[in-house]
């Protein structure tokens, strides 16, 4: 049944406004679609035993990865909330929000952002002492840097708490200083840790329910670009790899983010050595691994965006004072079933992208439902994306993948993970499989690299 004008432009705002890609949903949110049995029994809720099981021995330090734009930050928020019914204080730090900028990140940035937040979180000058007293031996050769010409004597309690936020904001927005600021504090890192540690055992020491109640979850720093450095090393190594034992000597149970670029490596060996666990965020399949039509895959991907539809109307419905006739996915916001399965495939199983999709297919509409030509437009928007993305030499790598559906452990393949052209499945046993993104398989300089490779095996 069709919408009335005021409604219609209403609820179409609404909509655009539902599928925000870049807003992560808050915890028990009524939008919120459980996807574990299609991406091959991943749970981020998984991160939680070891920390309950092993808090009266010792802290824990896990990792949690999968392409950015997964959903990753959902369900760390889900993990929050699941962490503080158990009992458990959770300190939560977006990484890329205020201290760090992915496009050049090092160890030493990540350490500034844990402590700027633990101290914010709790704001006790007495228990900060130690981190404070850090601060304050070195106060002389970085007050330049804070921006800040005053003594450390003379700073207010709370001048000397926004010292760690004038450093990390200017480590964040101003390049020329960044190289100053960690050269100047690099050499006293081990100490920092350790004046860290006594204000987080002090912390801990006034929580309910004893020792190590206190978790530290980091998130956004698979956002990382990665970037080889002098040495022949990426940047993502020297983080998580060259300093893995410093960020696993926190005191407080801790859960990163990490690049799925670097799980899939020959590093893998080693961040198990390090760290506790590391828990993988894998895509949504709308085609299984023969090429065949996932309905579980499918239905979940719908159901996602039925979610966020049922939700919006009641929303509209109560803010305009009308009742909303029932709206159906097939019919009244897709004018068909294949319409509707044409976007949920070609999102990859990637929640961003499907995000995205439907909202540049509203920008083609000022009535529902969403027209073929509408998904269309958005798909050629987002297939340019990935186009652009790709190097010359790529194609046949890409073409090679969709092939095999697997990938080999070299940069090049890492690379194409980082950037989404090549996404990460699971299967009903968990097991890992890859492919290239459905977009990819409608441009031509991939048609053509996957011609040549059947040419080439037809030669042999």
């Amino acid at each position: 049944m069709p919408l009335d004008p005021e409604t219609n432009e209403a609820f179409i705002d609404a909509l655009y406004v539902a599928f925000d890609p870049l807003k992560p949903l808050p915890p028990s949110d009524p939008r919120y679609v459980n996807c574990d049995e299609v991406r091959g029994g991943s749970d981020v809720l998984k991160l939680a035993k070891p920390i309950k099981r092993l808090s009266s021995e010792r802290v824990t330090c896990q990792l949690y990865t999968g392409h950015r734009g997964a959903g990753k930050s959902t369900e760390l928020l889900r993990l929050e909330e699941d962490l503080k019914k158990k009992g458990f204080t959770v300190v939560y730090l977006t990484a890329d929000q205020d201290d760090i900028d992915p496009q050049d990140a090092e160890y030493i940035d990540i350490l500034l952002a844990c402590t700027r937040r633990l101290i914010e979180a709790f704001r006790d000058s007495d228990k900060a002492k130690p981190v404070l007293d850090w601060l304050r031996e070195r106060w002389e050769d970085l007050k330049d840097l804070a921006q800040t010409p005053i003594s450390f004597e003379g700073l207010s309690i709370e001048q000397q708490f926004s010292a760690f936020s004038k450093l990390t904001a200017n480590l964040k927005a101003e390049p020329s200083l960044r190289f100053k600021i960690r050269n100047r504090i690099n050499p006293h890192s081990v100490t920092l840790v350790e004046a860290l540690n006594k204000y987080i055992e002090r912390i801990q020491e006034a929580l309910a329910g004893g020792d190590r109640r206190l978790v530290l979850i980091v998130d956004n720093l698979d956002r990382i670009v990665p970037k080889i450095q002098e040495d022949g090393r990426s940047n993502h190594e020297d983080i998580f790899i060259d300093r893995g034992e410093q960020l696993t000597k926190l005191a407080c149970h801790t859960v990163y983010t990490v690049p799925i670029s670097l799980v899939c490596s020959q590093h893998c060996n080693r961040l198990d050595d390090i760290y506790q666990t590391c828990e993988i965020l894998p895509m949504i399949a709308a085609k299984n691994q023969e090429g065949d039509w996932d309905e579980p895959g499918l239905k979940t991907l719908a159901t996602v965006i039925q979610k966020r539809v049922a939700v919006t109307a009641d929303e509209v419905a109560q803010e305009l004072g009308k009742t909303l006739p029932p709206l159906s996915l097939e019919g009244d916001i897709f004018d068909r079933k294949e319409t509707l399965v044409q976007l949920c495939y070609y999102s990859g199983g990637h929640t961003r992208t499907l995000m995205r999709l439907m909202q540049r297919s509203l920008d083609e509409v000022d009535r529902l439902p969403l027209s073929p030509k509408a998904v269309q437009v958005a798909m050629t928007a987002e297939r340019e994306t990935l186009r652009r993305t790709v190097n010359a030499d790529q194609w046949t790598i890409l073409a090679e993948v969709d092939r095999t559906k697997n990938i080999e452990n070299n940069p090049t393949y890492r690379t194409l993970v980082f950037s989404r052209c090549i996404l990460e499945f699971r299967d009903e046993r968990g097991q890992a499989w890859y492919d290239v993104h459905p977009l990819i398989r409608g441009l031509t300089e991939f048609k053509q690299a996957t011609e040549q490779a059947k040419e080439s095996a037809e030669v042999a």
